[in-house]
């Protein structure tokens, strides 16, 4: 299994329309592409990213046939404009919280 880990920081005044698109549409839309969420996490004070999500893949090939899909390209567009310093990442996982 691999995982995909995400962070982001959101715009100031777009927290109400992040958090909807990530369960609306990011959330579903990795489950669609053969990713599965299994971690989300807010850090509400210090210097690491606002936001960290983690997601598995059964294996690096799909994971990253879903990164590459033009599913992702439009989520992941529409996710910029609600964020910034933007990262990904993928991993071995190796089972809880990963960075």
């Amino acid at each position: 299994m691999f995982k995909l880990l995400l962070s982001w920081n959101i715009r100031p005044g777009k927290e109400d329309e992040c958090f909807e698109f990530i369960m609306r549409e990011l959330g579903p839309g990795l489950m669609k592409l053969g990713v599965h969420p299994t971690d989300a996490w807010y850090t509400q004070y210090g210097s690491s990213p606002q936001i960290l999500q983690g997601g598995v893949a059964a294996d690096l090939a799909a994971l990253r046939r879903a990164l590459a899909s033009e599913e992702w390209l439009r989520i992941k567009k529409k996710l910029l404009t609600y964020v910034t310093d933007y990262e990904q990442k993928i991993v071995r996982a190796s089972g809880g919280f990963q960075m």
